[in-house]
């Protein structure tokens, strides 16, 4: 399994459409997943990614408080908030954005768990606004997820691979619609779908000088160890045999490593063996002897040590505040 994967995997996704909006001229509306809105479609999430695809028209989205991340929108194009940061939208970033929150809460107290059609603006020229969730586990523990920008957009006019994307979208719209027999899974799935997508064409797109963990996986050397380490966390791996099997000296491959990502190959492994270990842990009752064997470590305390020191808890306090079933209660 390559790394991407392996880190999506880790994510404990789920995906819920939720929004049709059409905005007209002046407009400027201020967003976020607040938990009050997510809990309607997305229950028990601990982070949330939104999404919003231009279906026509065009607009602007910055991360609020946040000027230089302002990108300009135009239809055929999927802006992607990965972090659940507040962000505005709107046809100008000058005006006060009317927060979007009392609005959806409302349309849910009324027609619960349906996609919410809402229209707001002052009677000019249209934009057509699809918005989704995306639920995920602790991004910023997640090495793909904490890599990637508060804001992004993927541009999919004019891109035969890309029209999938779009006709996917409609179809989660009509399957939240009419929930339909299966639809929470259909909905989950295509949602995971767009959002790897949308990584995939978000990593083609860096600038050559960009650094971090995605810059890593594009590089030929750094990549392929960083997808050995993720396809055999529990192996002992060490920087010789990583430089080998790359082909690159030992030296070189440390500095590159450091150099990309900001840290060497034994700490991130460190740290990535201890996320598959919170996966585990939060997902189930297995005994902290076998958790801590199954991610390469030989002995509970020295893998209860490591744990504390990265999440701040023992594994069994953590997996206690996290509403998971201790082994004995299981």
């Amino acid at each position: 399994m390559d790394a991407i994967s392996d880190a999506l995997r880790t994510m404990r996704m789920g995906g819920a459409l939720y929004l049709n909006a059409e905005f007209t001229a002046p407009w400027c509306v201020l967003a976020r997943p607040e938990q009050a809105v997510c809990a309607a479609f997305l229950p028990g999430s601990e982070r949330v990614i939104a999404y919003h695809l231009i279906v026509a028209g065009n607009c602007w989205a910055q991360v609020e408080g946040d000027p230089a991340s302002a990108i300009r929108l135009e239809a055929g194009e999927l802006l992607v908030i990965p972090h659940g940061h507040e962000h505005i939208l709107g046809s100008t970033l000058d005006d006060t954005p009317v927060p979007s929150q009392p609005v959806l809460l409302k349309k849910l107290e009324t027609a619960p768990g349906q996609v919410i059609k809402l229209s707001h603006g002052g009677g000019g020229p249209a934009t057509i606004v699809m918005c989704g969730f995306l639920a995920a586990d602790d991004t910023q523990s997640n090495p793909l997820l904490a890599a990637l920008p508060p804001i992004f957009k993927v541009d999919m006019r004019n891109d035969p691979q890309a029209a999938w994307l779009q006709s996917s979208l409609h179809f989660a719209a009509t399957e939240t619609a009419h929930r339909r027999p299966g639809s929470t899974v259909v909905i989950g799935k295509l949602s995971e779908l767009l959002f790897a997508e949308a990584v995939r064409r978000c990593i083609d797109a860096l600038p050559p000088d960009r650094k971090g963990w995605l810059a890593g996986m594009r590089d030929r050397f750094v990549g392929r160890a960083l997808t050995l380490m993720h396809a055999q966390p529990a192996h002992a791996w060490t920087v010789d045999e990583l430089a080998r099997a790359v082909g690159l000296s030992r030296s070189l491959l440390a500095q590159r490593f450091s150099d990309l990502l900001g840290d060497p190959p034994m700490q991130y492994l460190t740290r990535w063996r201890l996320q598959i270990a919170a996966q585990e842990l939060r997902a189930g009752d297995r005994p902290l002897a076998a958790v801590a064997v199954s991610v390469g470590y030989e002995s509970e305390a020295a893998f209860s040590r490591a744990f504390k020191r990265v999440f701040g808890q023992p594994p069994a306090s953590w997996r206690k505040s996290r509403g998971a079933a201790a082994p004995e209660a299981a």
